[in-house]
């Protein structure tokens, strides 16, 4: 073995840390891909986009069942890396809902965040819709960079640009009920980062600032029931796709560990969500990735199976074990890029492992995940060195939040739960000179549901301690003024001091919130605003989402709490210790100023 041959090999692991297909890999760089395996159930999948591309059929649903490891989101990142090369459907992936009581409004978002990746022409997949309806209106055929390049030319010709181009769209699509879906949609052509990153926002049901939402003629709606109201803006998006391409909708990992209000698990929720889809949308694809046990014993229990299953499940396929020659297959694949990568030419396809003990793994029908186990604990020996799995996990989820972070920055239920892990970890510590003693839920009734996040119990100097955390991101309207109205009720709902966590400033035309910060700032109520920025929120969204996927690394609560306060991440934490502090009263002078 040559010396180059040797040091690559032992300074690097091309297997370390890469167990687990995160959602980044999905939309990014992805792990080598074997394509014969499994190929029955991709096969399957391509065949279904084929039949509803020809107009054969409008709406296939394919459930795609597997035991944990065995290859489910490596066949979805097939899938989604096909698409975006042969642009033959737009795709969309969820795989997490925070509040499977607000499931169509979280859809919503995913939607809204799966068309702002890349598609198969260079751009967003909502610039190729947008380019699609104005092709389609003006009898065209214009490429999307080009209309990207000419809209800030044409826009400072005629102010009126967008409005112009969405009468001349809603000519041919006039079964749209709401004509601002269309604006939203042909805003995200602007080269300007600023008006695509608000028009994106409104397409997933958030509020834009007031002076931006009247240059984009975009209205602001706070409906009384965002869930309906979030399902219907979905299901015309995607009839608005449908009309141009088919879409693949997956729904993969859909593993809370927590119930609804009607006590529906996370997979009969998403089942649910799917069945719905399955009846409303005009064409498309439905996949979802599910355990099989979940899907015998929980969604074949559904009081409506029958017509959930002949949606969703209309063709069951199960992936399968691997056998010998498929692990030569797999691992030489991985090989073959790193050796490729590294400009070198192994003696074999499978160096430095020795095929017969490959060969023979395969006789134990192992999943995928404990192959790519297997080789990253044989790949480099080290007795001397231990890598820890937890931090290496840590690591590959700061690493994937590098260029996924925005996308976590509207969304209040992430931030929580991933501020909230913060101080469940350091309960009984001592910091800020407060002990923090217990997290628990605020206790409210039904009219104050949703808006105060959770609240920390302490001791300061031997006083009582009772901190309501807000994490408060929309960008104005009603609900900035009704959450700071709650988070001022000191007495109504038992707290010594309320804190916002927020990185954009308070409207200037919110008047009422304005005077609801003005007195929860004040020396009487001693109110504290943390400013929240996505440095300081990324190692506790790393390791929410590293909680998150511990049965996929094998890694135990256990261990990653001891991993979280042997490294202090928690403990040393900006925001953690700026909540606990004393406040400054001061309104932050870093907040973003999203109306200029």
């Amino acid at each position: 073995m040559s010396n180059t041959l040797s040091d690559a090999i032992n300074n690097n692991n091309p297997f370390e840390g890469r167990l687990v297909v995160r959602s980044n890999n999905v939309w990014g760089k992805s792990y080598p891909d074997v394509l014969s395996l499994n190929a029955h159930a991709s096969d399957a999948i391509y065949d279904a986009i084929e039949k509803v591309s020809t107009g054969q059929r409008q709406i296939v649903g394919i459930t795609i069942t597997a035991e944990r490891g065995l290859g489910k989101s490596h066949l979805i990142s097939r899938i989604r890396h096909k698409l975006q090369i042969d642009g033959s459907a737009l795709f969309v992936y969820m795989s997490q809902c925070n509040n499977l009581n607000r499931i169509k409004t979280e859809f919503l978002t995913t939607l809204a965040n799966s068309l702002k990746q890349i598609g198969s022409q260079g751009v967003s997949q909502w610039q190729e819709l947008a380019t699609a309806l104005i092709n389609e209106a003006f009898n065209q055929n214009y490429v999307p960079q080009n209309l990207i390049n000419n809209f800030p030319g044409a826009l400072s010709k005629n102010p009126k640009l967008v409005e112009v181009l969405r009468d001349k769209v809603l000519a041919v699509k006039s079964d749209i009920e709401n004509p601002d879906i269309i604006t939203a949609i042909l805003w995200t052509l602007s080269p300007d980062p600023a008006y695509e990153i608000f028009a994106v926002r409104w397409l997933a049901g958030g509020n834009v600032p007031q002076t931006k939402a009247d240059s984009m003629s975009l209205a602001n709606v706070t409906p009384d029931d965002k869930e309906a109201e979030s399902f219907n803006t979905a299901r015309q998006i995607l009839d608005l796709i449908g009309d141009y391409k088919p879409i693949v909708v997956c729904f993969d990992e859909m593993e809370a560990d927590h119930c609804n209000d009607l006590g529906y698990t996370a997979r009969q929720v998403t089942a649910i969500l799917a069945k719905d889809l399955s009846d409303k949308i005009k064409r498309g694809i439905l996949l979802t990735s599910i355990f099989p046990d979940h899907w015998i014993n929980e969604v074949k229990r559904l009081s409506n199976a029958e017509s959930v299953v002949d949606r969703i499940g209309e063709k069951v396929i199960e992936l399968k074990y691997l056998n010998s020659d498929d692990i030569i297959l797999l691992v030489s694949g991985w090989l073959d890029e790193f050796y490729q990568e590294k400009g070198l030419t192994p003696p074999n396809s499978v160096y430095p492992f020795d095929e017969a003990k490959l060969r023979a793994l395969g006789k134990e029908k192992p999943i995928v995940r404990k192959v790519l186990q297997w080789c990253s604990e044989n790949f480099k020996p080290d007795p001397i060195k231990k890598i820890d799995p937890v931090e290496c996990a840590y690591n590959q989820q700061l690493a994937a939040l590098e260029t996924t972070i925005q996308d976590y920055m509207e969304d209040k239920g992430t931030l929580t739960q991933a501020l909230r892990l913060g101080f469940t970890v350091i309960k009984g510590e001592v910091l800020e000179n407060v002990q923090v003693v217990d997290i628990v839920d605020v206790q409210v009734k039904a009219a104050d549901r949703g808006y105060l996040d959770f609240k920390i119990i302490g001791k300061e100097n031997g006083k009582d301690v009772k901190i309501v955390v807000v994490v408060l991101q929309e960008s104005g309207g009603m609900l900035v003024q009704a959450t700071l109205k709650r988070l001022i009720e000191y007495k109504k709902f038992d707290m010594t001091r309320g804190c916002l966590v927020r990185s954009k400033q308070i409207g200037r035309n919110a008047a009422k919130a304005q005077q609801y910060l003005s007195k929860l700032l004040s020396p009487d109520l001693g109110g504290e605003w943390v400013l929240l920025k996505p440095e300081d929120i990324k190692p506790l969204l790393a390791l929410h989402f590293l909680m998150k996927s511990r049965e996929d690394e094998e890694l135990s609560e256990e261990e990653i709490i001891d991993f979280i306060r042997k490294k202090r991440i928690a403990t040393n934490n900006y925001l953690i210790c700026e909540i606990l502090s004393d406040p400054s009263g001061q309104v932050p002078k870093d907040a973003i100023d999203e109306e200029s």
